[in-house]
């Protein structure tokens, strides 16, 4: 037997090994034994100069990197729907049903970094983070301290495996006990080991990733939630052996009261169950919406409510001006976080609670950030009053009350400023990439920045000078910003800050007027034509180009060379001039391939039937849409019809 030879026998008795330490939960020798395999592995590969792709010591710490770099998902990641009643679950339940007749899996829903992994011919080759589940982030050398997944697997082509990267409850307890900085939660030291430039501080806080899904296959499919199950624990994967298989709703609802039961019991931080439609094919059928597969459920379990001591208020002032008040609260742990800081809503929130403040609080954390109080506990006369202020706290300017809402008429005040720049350059809007809330802040603490165009007039000259900033920065930063002048239209709308216009009303704004001209433009009648634009948003968004300042504005941001471009639409095509609105379930289609092949001949989708809609394709259950459509007389179209358009 030659090296090489030896070495492949070595690999595979300790990954064998590994498997049953890590996986299985099942050692079969000492730690002696192993660790002596071990070193006659790498005696050999320093003799050989070479590294077999799936040797242990691959998973060694390595030095840390200087950024993450970003990764495309091959297929997206969707993130699931949540359902907090039984009500919603049947719900659920029955939009299955009228697509096809379900078996279920439930399994648990674990809290902690949702991570992809990638094999190209067996070999593992890429870990990534889910990010906004296109764009994750490249952390191979960090998962590469992970012992619960193999390097190698019994499968050809390209594959991806979808599991939770997470901290054990004991594990952190134990880290806990010798750090110097605690860790305050399980899920956000699993997040911050995965997410941590420096391999080495991953593999010293011991996370691992238990997975439960296989993203993508190039070769070969399943058939059902349970094949693929079967297949992460065959591959040695490490799975949660806990996989309920449901005929009808009773069976969903006792599998989930068992996980409810159980995971008090469990070394893991649990939120929840997931509920999953088992036959891949009646997946297909069901198909996703923009979020969500239709095809399952995360049940949350109820949100904990706990007791504690409103110590004071203090007040935030967002982006358009609102007042929104925080309580502070004496510390208290609610599902494994130490929680500080609690939401109230206005000053009208205050007072229909009845919280004072040193009075006694009842506070919810239903996984938000930041909890909520929801009312005062025992005397509502303890305490003392929140006196509702009169000036904003940062710039001092008089206060103007809106309804129960307070607002700083301030455009200048520092956190308006800073958050119009964080909403301009987030990835939803400019996308400057390292631009940063706290960045805002310090260019305009010591840069005075205090408008979108004045990014575009920085320098790295500038920059180097500011605390934190290394040329290597600034020049990224720079580079970022020129970047950003080359934006989508719906992406430039979304930045500008307009009041109730987020992410889709942007691209709806985009898609319907083309260019900023039109829009800005646009009169309040037109605008309120387009579906989800009521009245009160038409007007803002007519009040918001009315401003000479903004307009002012926009002029100087293209001055500076900004440019958004529009996806070239199709003039030409079998649906030219149509308005269509997709309703029900198509058989053939998922909706997004459907709204695909309409907007590449030449048509326009709707999500919702109005009078401008000339067209409805309706599937099977087609609902209150359907009805709609009815009653204006607008054209109704079966799926068939719509086969017969796109193949003649």
């Amino acid at each position: 037997m030659n090296d090489i030879e030896k070495m492949r026998e070595l690999v595979d008795v300790l990954n064998k090994y590994a498997t049953e330490y890590y996986v299985l939960d099942a050692p079969s020798v000492d730690d002696k034994v192993y660790d002596r395999i071990y070193d006659e592995l790498r005696a050999l590969e320093e003799k050989t100069g070479q590294v077999l792709v799936d040797s242990p010591t691959r998973r060694v710490g390595g030095e840390p990197v200087s950024a993450f770099k970003k990764h495309e998902h091959i297929k997206r990641l969707y993130s699931l729907d949540k359902s907090v009643s039984p009500e919603e679950l049947a719900a659920f339940d029955e939009r299955v049903k009228k697509v096809g007749e379900p078996v279920y899996t439930v399994e648990y829903k674990f809290d902690g970094l949702t991570m992809c992994l990638t094999y190209e011919n067996g070999v593992f080759t890429r870990a990534t983070t889910r990010g906004n589940g296109i764009i994750g982030e490249d952390v191979t050398a960090q998962a590469l301290t992970i012992k619960t997944f193999p390097l190698r697997i019994d499968c050809g082509g390209v594959v991806e495996v979808q599991g939770e990267a997470v901290i054990r409850l004991s594990v952190l307890e134990e880290y806990n006990r010798t750090a110097t900085e605690q860790l305050k939660n399980a899920r956000n030291a699993a997040a911050g080991a995965i997410r941590n430039l420096d391999p080495k501080i991953t593999e010293k806080r011991h996370p691992e990733i238990i997975f439960y899904n296989v993203n993508y296959m190039s070769d070969g499919e399943f058939s059902s939630q349970v094949e693929i199950f079967d297949f992460l624990k065959r591959n040695g994967f490490k799975v949660f052996d806990f996989l309920r298989i449901c005929k009808n709703l009773d069976e969903v609802k006792a599998a989930i009261a068992e996980i409810e039961t159980g995971r008090k019991n469990i070394d893991v931080l649990t939120d929840g169950a997931v509920i999953k439609v088992n036959q891949v094919a009646l997946r297909e059928k069901l198909g996703y919406t923009d979020k969500f597969p239709r095809w399952a459920m995360a049940y949350k379990f109820e949100a904990e409510e706990v007791e504690t001591t409103l110590k004071k208020v203090v007040w935030q002032v967002g982006r358009t001006g609102k007042l929104t008040p925080l309580g502070i609260v004496a510390p208290v742990d609610i599902g494994g976080a130490t929680v500080r800081k609690a939401t109230l809503n206005n000053y009208g929130d205050i007072l229909r609670k009845k919280v004072r403040i040193g009075s006694a609080v009842l506070i919810r954390r239903s996984n938000e950030v930041i909890p909520e109080i929801l009312g005062a506990v025992g005397n509502f006369n303890e305490g003392q009053e929140i006196e509702k202020p009169t000036e904003c706290p940062y710039c001092g300017a008089s206060l103007v009350e809106e309804g129960a809402n307070l607002f700083c008429p301030n455009r200048d005040c520092r956190p308006r400023v800073v958050a119009r720049l964080s909403n301009f350059a987030s990835k939803e809007g400019m996308n400057i990439d390292g631009f940063s809330e706290k960045t805002a802040g310090q260019l305009f603490d010591d840069l005075k920045i205090d408008k979108f165009s004045d990014l575009y007039k920085l320098t790295v000259e500038k920059l180097v000078d500011l605390e934190g900033f290394k040329e290597r920065k600034a020049e990224n930063l720079i580079s970022a910003i020129e970047k950003s002048k080359r934006v989508p239209l719906a992406n430039f709308i979304f930045a500008l800050g307009i009041e109730g216009v987020g992410k889709k009303t942007a691209k709806d704004l985009a898609r319907i007027f083309g260019n900023v001209k039109d829009l800005a433009n646009a009169e309040e009648e037109k605008l309120r034509e387009i579906p989800d634009v009521g009245i009160i948003m038409a007007k803002d968004i007519s009040d918001y180009f009315a401003d000479e300042g903004n307009v002012a504005e926009i002029n100087e941001l293209f001055d500076c060379g900004v440019s958004p471009f529009t996806d070239e639409v199709k003039s030409e095509g079998k649906f030219k001039g149509e308005k269509v609105v997709l309703t029900g379930s198509l058989a053939d289609f998922t909706r997004s391939e459907a709204q695909k092949i309409i907007e590449s001949e030449g048509g326009e989708t709707q999500s919702s039937v109005t009078k401008t809609t000339t067209l409805v394709i309706a599937g099977e259950s087609a609902g209150s849409k359907l009805d709609k459509a009815k009653q204006l007389g607008i054209k109704i179209i079966d799926e068939d019809e719509f086969k017969n358009i796109i193949y003649t």
